[in-house]
Order: C-alpha cells, then structure tokens, then sequence
C-alpha cells in the first residue's frame, strides 16, 4: 500500500481474519448446572447473528462516524485561526508543526492513539485556516471553489470504486507509487530553490511555460490525479480491512488516513485554481 497509514499496518495490508481465541470463563449462551457448562440450545439459535459491532470488529459505519468528527475538528479549528487569529502567521506554524509531528508520528505507529488523531485533527485545522485566509486575501471566492471541488472529487472516486470501474491492482499500485515519488522529488527541488533564491517567481518552476502551456498548470492536473488515486487506494484498504474483521479501533487508523489524503486534495486544488488565475 501507498499510504503509510495503511501500510504500516498488520491488519490492513493483510486481508485474512485476525480472529482471537475467546478467554476463560463462562461463555456467553452458556449456563451453568452443578458446576458444568450446559449450552441454551433454545436462546443461542432464537437469538440474532451477532455483527461486526457485537463481535468488536471494524465496521463502515465506524469509519464513516470518525471521519466526520476528525472533519469538523479541523473545520473548527480552521475557522478559530480565520476569524480569531486572522492573518496570525505564529498560529498557521505551530499548525504547520503540530501537524507534521502528529502526522508522522500516527502514520508509523502500529496501534491507533486517538488523542493524538484528534491532535492532528486539530492542528492540521489551524494551519488550513491560515493557509486558506492569505489565498482568500489574493484571490476572492478561491477557498470556497477548493473545498468544493475536493468534496466533489472525493465523491466522484468513490462513486467510481464502488461501481467497481476502478480497481487496486498491483500494476495500479506501482503506477502510483512511481507517480508519487517523482512529484515529491519535484516539490523537494522547487522548495530548495525557491528558499536559496535562484527563482524569483512566486510559484517557483511552476511559473515557468513549456510551449506556451504554464507548467504549473499541468503539475497542478497531475497531482490532483495522483491525489484522486490515493483516495481510490484508501478506500481500498478501509474494504479490505472491514471484510477481513480488523479490531474495531482501526477505524480511527482509516479516518486519519482519508484525512490526510483529503488535506492534501484540498491543497492542490487551491494552489492550482490560484495558477490559473495568474
């Protein structure tokens, strides 16, 4: 898998049932006469099928239900560092760190800390509502144009993964992987020298022109793409992980993972329709 959060993962990357002997001690469906377990025959079959909730295992609902409440922590947050702290450069940093720390730290780690979800959840929000209010400032009506356009992509792909016209396949997956590797080395080398001055456009090798077609604007198409297939790849995962019974606190896992994905969708588009005004 691509994303780390999912890959690091035991439960995600292997789909096989993960299921745990029961432990000692009166079962349940059982009673007991003169020291024996006897089995209610009776009320274990008149009984319902117990589901993936009774049974503590992940479920789409679960993912669904973390998802939005990691949403609107970040939607809070970003609208304290909008309205509160307008232009506040101190807040959009300690977003910016809090963020990358907490992000690196819950993509490695095997176990879900949801506290430190949260934590992202909430720091990713201080530094979206920074980044947002200064590309707000330059060019008008931009943020809500990014934000719809996410939604409208994220829910175009899963449309598509769910009809099954698009399928994780290993071809698919090193496709991607390849993708995102050269993108990030691109980005690395715009960042370095646009920090060491040897581009003085704004956009850095984005503001060049190849034939008259600004390059950004064609970078910017692609990573909204690769975005795109990373979300396809997440949604892969979370259906693996639910068929194959991962522990119920794995969901946290999965809706930090589209969180991440979705931060970065949002971002792309915002530097793209900013592009394309200039």
């Amino acid at each position: 898998m691509s994303n780390p959060v999912f890959s690091n993962s035991p439960y995600f990357r292997d789909p096989r049932d993960k299921r745990q002997s029961s432990g000692a001690g009166v079962a349940p469906g059982y009673a007991t006469v003169n020291g024996d377990q006897v089995q209610d025959l009776e009320q274990s079959f008149a009984g319902p099928s117990a589901g993936p909730a009774q049974t503590g295992r992940m479920t789409y609902d679960d993912v669904i239900i973390k998802s939005a409440g990691l949403l609107a922590i970040a939607v809070t947050t970003a609208s304290i560092a909008w309205f509160v702290f307008p232009g506040n450069m101190l807040v959009m940093m300690t977003g910016v760190i809090g963020g990358l720390v907490l992000g690196l730290v819950n993509a490695f780690r095997r176990q879900p800390s949801p506290g430190l979800i949260l934590g992202y959840a909430a720091f990713e929000g201080l530094f979206l509502g920074g980044i947002s209010q200064v590309f707000e400032a330059s060019y008008g009506g931009i943020v809500m144009q990014a934000v719809l356009a996410t939604f409208a992509t994220f829910a175009a792909t899963l449309a598509l993964f769910a009809s099954g016209k698009v399928r994780v396949t290993p071809k698919f997956t090193r496709v991607v992987l390849v993708a995102a590797v050269g993108y990030m080395l691109f980005s690395l080398v715009n960042l370095g020298l646009m920090l060491f001055g040897a581009l003085d456009n704004p956009w850095g090798l984005r503001g060049a022109t190849i034939m008259g077609l600004p390059l950004g604007l064609v970078i910017g198409v692609a990573a909204v793409i690769l975005a795109a297939a990373f979300l396809v790849m997440d949604f892969d995962s979370i259906k693996r992980g639910v068929e194959g019974g991962v522990p119920a606190r794995f969901a946290w896992s999965a809706a930090f993972g589209l969180l991440v994905t979705l931060v970065w969708l949002y971002l792309e588009f915002l530097r793209l329709f900013a592009i394309m005004r200039d």
